[in-house]
């Protein structure tokens, strides 16, 4: 299972270089597809919020799959691995939405 821990572990990867792209911005970062960036109060707070909160997704995401250095193909273990992968991007999302009203300029 050590090529999907490796598919995972891109995954985290392309989300880390997200929170770096988000970090780096210089206008506000959108974050849900096809939703235009809120207009906001402190652009450079906002983006940096966004930018960790990106972080912190992509390390749990990445700690999520370490078990698949250790299962085998097919286990039964796989289902709570996908749940919390699933768990873990609602969080992310809820999170978000209270960023989002922190720093929407009203």
């Amino acid at each position: 299972m050590i090529i999907g821990f490796v598919i995972w572990s891109l995954v985290s990867i392309f989300l880390l270089g997200i929170g770096v792209s988000a970090w780096r911005s210089k206008e506000p970062v959108g974050f849900f597809t096809g939703v235009k960036p809120p207009e906001v109060k402190d652009t450079n707070k906002y983006n940096h919020a966004v930018a960790l909160l990106w972080f912190i997704y992509a390390i749990c995401i990445e700690i999520c799959g370490i078990p698949l250095l250790f299962l085998e193909q097919n286990s039964i273990l796989f289902i709570p691995i996908t749940i919390g992968g699933v768990v873990i991007t609602i969080a992310m999302c809820i999170v978000y939405l209270q960023i989002e009203r922190k720093y929407r300029r009203i």
